[in-house]
This record gives C-alpha cells, structure tokens and sequence, in this order.
C-alpha cells in the first residue's frame, strides 16, 4: 500500500502542530517582495528602484553638508601648525608649507586668561538661558495648547513665530528703541525728571538683556516643536483622567508633560551639546557697547584671534576644542537621558 503525502515511513501522519498547510506557506510566500534574499533582506538593487525618487532629492543636501561642513573639518589641521596663508601661491597650499608645532596652539589657550574669561561668560550665558529661555516655549505651549478656539490659538502662535524671521540686526535695533538711551522708556522718564536710563550700555544687566533678546526672538520655534508632540496626544486620555475626576492641572501634569518628556529630553540633550555657542552675531553688534568683559563669548573670540587679527591656528585650536568638549557634553547628556528612561538623540 502507499503512503500518503506527509506521511511517515510506518504509515501514520505527523502531528497537526508540525504539519504546515499549504494555503499558509503560499500566503507567506507571497508577501515576501520579489528579488528579496534568503534572510528577508530587500537587495539595493529593488531599494534603489523603489527609492530613487527619495534618494535624489536628497543629494543636493548631501551635497551642501559635505561642502559646507564635512570638508572644511580637514582645515583643523592648521591647529597643529604655525599656519601661514602667504607662505605659498594660495591658502590650501599653504597648509603644505606651514611649520608643525604640535599641541604648542593648545598650551598657549590654556595659559591664556582672556580664554578663560570668555569661557566663563560663555557657561554663565549658558546656565541663565538653559534655566530662562528654555522652559519659555514649554510654558507658551502649554498655554496655547489650552486654548479652545482655533483661530485664537493661530492668531498668537503666529504672532509668537514672527520674530524668528527677524535678523539679529533688526532685533537688536528694535530693543534699541525701546531700553536704550534715546528709547522710549527714556525718553517718558526724562519727561518725568529722571535721565540716565541705558540698558543698552549696562554691562552688569548684559546677560539679561541677551536672554530677553533670545526668548523673544526664537520663542516662537520652540513652541511649534512642542505644539506637534502636543497634538500627538489621544483626547481619550484626557477625557480618561477627567472622568477619574482630574482637574485641568493634574491632566496637565499626569498627561500632557509625560507626552513632551522625549520632546523635552531630545532638545535638552541638543541644548546641552550647544553650551559653548550661544552665539555669535547677537553678542558681536553689542560687544563694543559693553565692553569685552561681557559681551565676550568662545565664538567671538575664535572671531577676534582669527578673523580679526590673523593668527588663524590659535583660533583653529580653540575652535577645535570647542567642538570636542561639544560632542563630549553631547555623549554624557545623551547617556543621562537613558538614565531617565528617555531616548535622546539616539538609543542605546
């Protein structure tokens, strides 16, 4: 007698549990793409022809990234170096010429007190923004966010978000008109009898005038961030908790900031690698109007030694050490992130 198909040699069947219909292997056969390999990776060839649209507009930003910051990165070289721009028919060449010195253009910032001066402007700076300027577009967030009608909640993010399109130029003059000392607020005053108002020229109230200045001009894109995360959340959550007798307050910390926790840590991070460029237009237009000893920050001295005065390897070197401290506190953030339970810039 034969044996049927899936039989054993002694005639009988196999278990149900280890039989495999046929209407299931071709089902899962045929939701496996063609020109896929044996371990279900799609080839590059059916990639690039599924993609190709996607990848070619990409290119012009690859393109903008290698040119305008991934090679220039090669130019760090002349840190080590007592690089000399005339020494040869063009500054590329130049760094063919140029003398090694080693680490002499690192020992000589260390020694330096004018780098040490604007370093501690620079954390100083860092530490009031982080602690003013980035809970600002939370708060404006949460505030819009509890907004109910429409139009009002577009009217004032739009209003919020007009600065950002405005040059440090433009702001500044703006803040010149009103705090300095042939503003408005002066001018009202010397109406009343009291002259001498110039918050423009006060070096001590600087570090507030630059975080004022910052929080009204960038506000706005931070709240757009946290407006997005915002709409994310499922309304049944909010109806959950209010049904649980929650009042707007504890929905509001129950629900609503666990949802921006991964918004909020992503840009911490992001905010923390960034402590030694808080910026460089902003501070450079006021620097002569309050002096070097508060308005000078790592960026405007890279500008000043190098730029300024041509001693372009020293400025090399601090800039140098800058971007590594950067990608350092960026490393240490990012791991305290996962500390917390939070993604950061990448996982684990």
């Amino acid at each position: 007698m034969s044996l049927t198909t899936g039989s054993r040699p002694d005639g009988t069947r196999p278990p149900a549990a280890v039989e495999e219909p046929a209407a299931a292997v071709a089902a899962a056969k045929a939701r496996v793409p063609r020109g896929t390999g044996k371990a279900g990776k799609v080839p590059f060839r059916v990639r690039w022809h599924r993609d190709r649209a996607l990848i070619l507009m990409t290119l012009p930003l690859i393109a903008l990234l290698l040119v305008f910051h991934y090679v220039p990165l090669l130019g760090n070289v002349i840190a080590f170096q007592e690089y000399d721009p005339y020494i040869a028919g063009n500054g590329i060449t130049a760094i063919f010429h140029s003398p090694w010195v080693g680490l002499d253009q690192v020992v000589r910032m260390v020694e330096d007190p004018l780098f040490w001066d604007a370093t501690q402007n620079t954390l100083l700076l860092f530490v009031i923004q982080l602690a003013l300027f980035f809970p600002v577009p939370i708060a404006l967030a949460l505030l819009i966010n509890s907004v109910i009608r429409p139009r009002v909640r577009a009217v004032a993010q739009a209003i919020m978000y007009l600065p950002h399109f405005f040059s440090w130029v433009l702001v500044i003059t703006v803040f010149q008109q009103i705090f300095g000392g042939a503003g408005i607020i002066a001018q009202t005053l010397e109406n009343h009898g009291v002259s001498g108002f110039d918050l423009m020229t006060d070096a001590d109230l600087f570090k507030w005038l630059v975080t004022a200045e910052a929080v009204w001009k960038d506000a706005g894109w931070g709240i757009i961030v946290f407006l997005a995360a915002l709409s994310a959340v499922s309304t049944d959550l909010y109806e959950a908790a209010a049904m649980d007798g929650a009042g707007r307050w504890r929905r509001m910390w129950h629900v609503t900031l666990p949802a921006l926790r991964p918004v909020i840590a992503l840009l911490l991070v992001l905010r923390v690698g960034d402590a030694l460029s808080v910026g460089f237009e902003q501070y450079l237009l006021q620097r002569d109007a309050v002096g070097a000893g508060a308005a000078e920050v790592l960026d405007t001295y890279v500008w000043n030694m190098g730029i300024k005065n041509g001693d372009f390897s020293y400025a090399a070197a601090v800039g140098l050490v800058k971007g590594v401290i950067g990608v350092a506190l960026v490393l240490g953030a990012n791991k305290f992130a996962h500390l917390l339970g939070e993604q950061g810039v990448y996982k684990k």
